[in-house]
This record gives C-alpha cells, structure tokens and sequence, in this order.
C-alpha cells in the first residue's frame, strides 16, 4: 500500500469516528425540504427520551417513518398547488378541498405528519405533572391527573392494530380522551390536540415488543409539561396548530 492510500484510507476512518462520536442532537437534522411541508428538526438528541423511548427507535421513527409521510405528503401535493400554501392544520380540517384522486395519499401523510411533529414536541421532558391552568383544567374534567393517565393508557391500550390516543382540547380549554386509528388525526374532526401518544408498533418494538402497556405507562416520564401547557394556553388562545 502506498503512503498516500495508508493516508486516505486512515483520513476516512477517521473521518468516520468523528461522525459517529458526533452529539446526538447534530445527527437530529432534517433534508432541506422539496415541497411546502418539511420535516422539522428534533428539538433534541435521540437518546433524550431514554427513560421510555431507546435512541435507535427515535431515530428510525423520526427520520424514515416521519420523513417518509413529509416526502408523500409533497408528492401528493406536487400538482396542487393551490394547495402549497395552507397550514397542515387547515389542510386537514378541509379534506374535502383537496382533489379526490389525492385525498387518501393527504389524509395518511399529512394526518402522520401532523400527529408526529405533536408527538416530538411535547416529549423530550422528565415527566412529573402539569401545573397552573392545565392542572385545574385537568382536576376539572378528569378529577385528578392520576385519572387522566389511568384512563388516557387504557385507551391506548386498547387501540386495535395501529393508531393512536390523543387528548384533545377546545378553545375555551375542555379537555377530552379520544382515539384515532392509522394516523388519523382529530383536526379531521374539527377538534385540536393537546398530547398525543402513538401506538403504532415502530413507536416502541425495538425496546417492548409486544408489551404496549410498558411503553405507553413508561411514556409519561419523557412529557414535557412547560411545552404542554403552552400547547393549552395557544388552544385557549386560538392559535395552536397541529
């Protein structure tokens, strides 16, 4: 081997160690987007939700699952695009704008798209529980916190197949518990979400398998409640979006 092949070929390895000891948080990042719905960054490391979700399954979650839903979505879109402009929340709130021929491929990719970038967003945290507004609006309509999860788990735990669990908030801050199946999301029902969890089985098979009930009783300790309850005060205030 000549000195300049031992050179390139020691330059890549260690071209690709310094890859791999890369923060996690670094690797988190999005392709530019190729149509008018992207693929936000995580607002973390992948391994920040350890205490229920492990860093391989964030990373396969988010980056294939999530990105692929981003990619059919635009290519859904790709000739509409009259319809390039209007908010994921709107576009799905309006399916029956959207052409027939493409609906279908929207209502799937899009409804992902949507449940999936709530999904990121409100984890990330250390659990505990919510306080100030949120916690009375949940001592309201549920009695207690504990009731809330107790019966928030049971539903998705009980969720045939695919889908997922949502709790879903009006503008005047009521709280309900409700399930959708695939990814279908209650903006298609004219309802806004607070927390959602999915339980579709690449959310959580690498670590439990078929142990749903693991996984959705250890979700609880990644929620972030700060995020949380502004998700509550925007839905109060009329501006929370997907």
């Amino acid at each position: 081997m000549t000195a300049l092949s031992r050179r390139a070929l020691f330059g890549g390895a260690a071209a690709l160690a310094t890859v791999w000891a890369a923060p996690r948080a670094a690797l988190a990042q999005a392709a530019p987007p190729t149509g008018p719905h992207r693929l936000a960054d995580l607002p973390y490391a992948f391994d920040a939700n350890e205490a229920a979700i492990d860093a391989r399954t964030m990373e396969l979650h988010w980056r294939f699952h999530h990105g692929a839903q981003v990619n059919n979505l635009n290519n859904a879109l790709r000739e509409h695009t009259a319809l390039h402009d209007m908010p994921l929340d709107r576009l799905l709130m309006n399916l029956g704008q959207v052409p027939e021929g493409v609906r279908t491929a929207v209502r799937n990719n899009g409804g992902g798209h949507a449940n999936h970038t709530m999904f990121w967003a409100i984890m990330g945290g250390r659990g505990g529980e919510p306080g100030g507004d949120l916690a009375a609006a949940i001592a309201r309509d549920f009695g207690d916190f504990s009731t809330l999860r107790t019966r928030f788990n049971q539903a998705a735990n009980g969720v045939f197949g695919s889908g997922w669990a949502f709790v879903t908030v009006t503008g005047e801050g009521r709280l309900a518990i409700a399930t959708r199946p695939n990814q279908d999301n209650p903006l298609m029902d004219g309802q806004r979400v607070l927390i959602g969890n999915d339980v579709w089985e690449h959310a959580y098979y690498l670590r439990y398998q078929n142990r749903r009930a693991e996984y959705t009783a250890a979700w609880w300790n990644v929620l972030d409640w700060n995020r949380i309850g502004e998700r509550f005060a925007a839905a109060r205030a009329g501006t929370l979006g997907v």
